[in-house]
């Protein structure tokens, strides 16, 4: 006879509750209870207790007849394993519930009927551990849930088999690792009203960055119809970054959704996915407002639980309303330790063999073992490398032991990516083909380390592991600031001590995430190349206006590395590729000359007021003012490069102001770079129209010297014929003694204070402001500088006695 309460609402419960409920089912009500007040939108429910799960197990004789078959179990023994964990669930759903127990739930699927006006609600049946989403111990999704439940015959049957999913080999194998008895856990069921996504649209939300860990970025994912598409990897989903300061999207990404899972009725399964049509599959899943209001929902829930928070959402296809379904701590990027950075790099790279999605930013090497089915998984041997279609939870107990996992489908948030991440285990998913291009038994590397695209490479290809402990690193007056060029490692280089970003490249983002020549894109309907036509239309799929392509895709990156630095200054270097780099973009060769020497060409300044390119420099210009206004990134700076004559600095600084970035409004600074002997010999002119230099020292070097880099290493030089030559140097000393006179900023973007420790403290002696350094050489080059700026304190005190 039940001697506790079984049943509780929604409204009854709060985060106080869960040792009876467990954490989901506790989160839930207290987000009912407080957060719905604030415009939150929570399906009400009901949860059984922990109680009741053990009144269940007791009154019944299950709790005596699973222990039997537990007794003497291997986990390591994964096919002993599985068999036990099928046995148990089997004879938990065959056994009816005590009768009082069966009558509660009954009666409380009515009252939620009633309430929302329906005779069966449909609703969905989930799983709530009293040991789930603790802060250092959380494998959400080991249980099941079971959705579009209708009628009180098939709602017991769910719970049952809710119940019954404590049991599965991966719950199993979890609880054993932890150390948790497995009758010290009970289950909850939570029954909470179903919202007609698979009329709308679902997905996930984190309060932080899932491969980084930087906390000021809201991450959504979303797919169209119910959301375990996502989960099991079937559907890669639209993806969107919400920048928490200024609420603003910074990014977003479309993917090609090809099903959906929706609603079946009067068959055996209460759910089917169906086909989308090729038009409907580039659409995206949620609206730009929609985004915004559920990235603002999910900044008022972290702020409510103050941790950062793993959400799901659904958005009813119905009524256009958005609901959050369940809310959880996140408990991997949380708990990391930021006070070391660790940075996993490839000694060499080989042939690539495919590539998806990183998760995480390891890299892990083993012989492949492509196995398409989880009933093979005791075929499965440590440290192997799984490859395979998709994971889910019976595929746990080998993931924990393979030194990396490769699938064809999935994105960053389906099963694969979870556990992976959960476990630190380097993954790559949604490779497509990875299945068919790896065969059992082959060498293979998988590394995550260089970005959002990961890569599995021939052989087992060596690496190394760098640790550095930056808790008590000193910063030095000089300002240290890094040389980013990619959009994708700015969350994670942002954890680099240092002084904002000196340098952000726009070649890299145009290259590999528009690929794509801007002149091209302007002229898109005029293009007579089919081929190249073609190439564009792929590319730039579900984008009518192509040059709004150019424009969006480039604030995107722009975006993501000004909001991972913010409110440092991230200055940019407007576009500086050659005329043969331009030429090898996607329908370039139509639009740029061939040149004896593009060292020396049309490139930087000269080609912002030229005829020919002017229409694309405007796309830069909108690209920028969209980050600065629409993003609201005002820590964005402009740097213009190859800026021969201040008569070129002045008729760009025109165009850039005609273009809506007019220098000293919303407190826009324009630097120019200082690469042409011509820039230091007329600095003092230069100064009058710019706020500061930046030293392109590789360019510098070459002009000064007459030096080609790009000559193949023929020409042979006596003496020292780099950045170290006296010649350089007096330049920068020179601009350098300039600049201060004025009190104009100079700082230092080149390669030679990454490549030459003793010319980084030849600035610092020489007073220079800002030296923008590699990612990889910003400790090492922190720490000399300490030691010079020390060396400098210490003489200047000495001399300070005799004079």
């Amino acid at each position: 006879m039940l001697k506790n309460k079984s049943i509780y609402f929604f409204k009854e419960l709060s985060i106080k509750n869960v040792p009876q409920v467990g954490g989901k089912n506790a989160s839930l009500g207290e987000m009912y209870g407080h957060l719905v007040k604030k415009g939150i939108r929570i399906p009400n429910g009901f949860a059984t207790t922990a109680s009741a799960y053990h009144y269940f197990l007791d009154s019944t004789g299950l709790k005596k007849r699973i222990k039997k078959i537990l007794e003497g179990l291997d986990t390591k023994n994964v096919k002993d394993l599985m068999k036990r964990a099928s046995e148990v669930r089997k004879i938990i759903i065959a056994t009816e519930m005590p009768e009082d127990f069966r009558r509660e739930i009954i009666k409380a699927y009515r009252r939620l009927s009633a309430e929302c006006k329906t005779k069966d609600l449909d609703v969905a049946v989930r799983s709530s551990a009293t040991a789930e989403d603790l802060p250092d111990a959380s494998f959400a999704g080991q249980q099941e849930t079971f959705l579009n439940i209708t009628g009180e015959k098939d709602l017991l049957l769910a719970v049952r088999k809710c119940i019954a999913s404590l049991f599965t080999s991966r719950a199993i194998s979890y609880r054993v690792d932890k150390k948790f008895d497995h009758f010290s856990i009970a289950l909850s069921v939570g029954v909470q009203k179903m919202v007609r996504s698979d009329l709308g649209s679902s997905g996930v939300i984190f309060t932080i960055d899932t491969e980084s860990g930087f906390k000021n970025a809201v991450l959504i994912n979303s797919i169209f119809g119910l959301g375990e598409n996502m989960v099991q990897g079937r559907v890669n989903p639209d993806e969107y970054y919400v920048f928490k300061p200024t609420g603003a999207i910074i990014s977003k990404s479309l993917s090609r959704k090809n099903i959906k899972m929706v609603y079946s009725f009067g068959g055996k399964n209460t759910v089917k996915n169906v086909p989308i049509s090729p038009a409907g599959q580039i659409k995206p899943s949620l609206s730009d407002s929609q985004v915004l209001q559920l990235a603002k929902w999910a900044m008022l829930i972290e702020e409510h639980y103050k941790r950062p928070m793993d959400l799901e959402f659904a958005l009813d296809g119905r009524t256009n309303e958005l609901f959050i379904i369940q809310a959880r701590p996140e408990t991997v990027q949380s708990q990391k330790e930021i006070k070391i950075i660790e940075r996993y790099k490839l000694a060499k790279e080989g042939k690539v063999i495919v590539s998806g999605q990183s998760v995480g930013n390891k890299i892990g090497a083993g012989v492949a073992n492509r196995m398409m089915s989880a009933k093979d998984i005791n075929k499965f041997k440590p440290g192997q490398v799984l490859v395979t279609d998709m994971t889910d939870p019976d595929w746990e107990p080998i993931m924990k032991i393979s030194s990396a996992i490769v699938t064809d489908k999935g994105g960053r948030t389906c099963h694969a990516a979870i556990v992976s991440r959960e476990l630190g285990i380097p993954c790559v998913v949604g490779t497509e083909k990875g299945s068919l291009r790896i065969k059992t038994g082959q060498p293979v590397t998988v590394s995550c380390a260089g970005g959002e695209e990961g890569f599995v490479y021939e052989g087992k290809l060596p690496f190394k592991i760098e640790k550095t402990d930056i808790k008590d690193l000193p910063r030095p007056k000089t300002k240290i600031m890094m040389n980013i060029a990619e959009p994708d490692m700015a969350f994670t280089n942002s954890f680099i001590p240092n002084d904002g970003v000196g340098l952000a490249r726009l070649e890299f983002i145009i290259n590999n995430y528009i690929k794509i020549h801007p002149l091209a894109l302007l002229n898109y309907n005029h293009l007579k190349d089919q081929s190249v036509k073609k190439q564009i239309a792929r590319l730039t799929i579900g984008h009518q206006d192509k040059a709004q392509y150019f424009v969006d895709r480039l604030a995107q990156g722009i975006g993501m590395i000004t909001a991972a630095f913010y409110p440092k200054d991230v200055i940019l270097r407007l576009s500086d590729f050659k005329t043969n780099e331009y030429a090898n973009l996607i329908g370039g060769q139509a639009y740029e000359p061939v040149e004896a020497n593009p060292m020396i060409g049309w490139r930087g300044a000269s080609r912002y007021y030229s005829p020919l390119f002017l229409p694309a420099f405007k796309l830069e210009c909108r690209a920028i003012k969209k980050v600065r206004d629409e993003m609201g990134l005002n820590n964005l700076k402009i740097l213009i490069p190859f800026c021969r004559t201040v008569e070129e600095g002045k008729l760009v600084e025109e165009i850039m102001a005609e273009n809506g970035l007019k220098r000293g409004q919303k407190g826009l600074e324009i630097y120019v770079m200082a690469e042409i002997p011509s820039n230091v010999i007329l600095a003092e002119k230069f100064c009058r129209i710019f706020d500061g230099f930046s030293i392109g020292s590789n360019d510098l070097t070459q002009l000064t010297l007459g030096i080609d880099r790009d000559s193949g290493g023929t020409l042979k030089v006596a003496g020292v014929s780099n950045e170290k030559n006296e010649a350089v140097k007096e330049l920068i000393k020179q601009l350098i003694k300039t600049a201060k006179k004025y009190r104009r900023k100079v700082g230092i973007c080149g390669q030679g204070p990454s490549d030459f420790p003793d010319f980084a403290t030849f600035l610092v002696e020489e007073g220079i402001d800002s030296i923008s350094l590699n990612p990889d050489t910003v400790i090492s080059t922190t720490l000399a500088i300490n030691k010079k700026e020390k060396e400098i304190k210490r003489s200047r005190g000495l001399l300070g006695l005799f004079f």
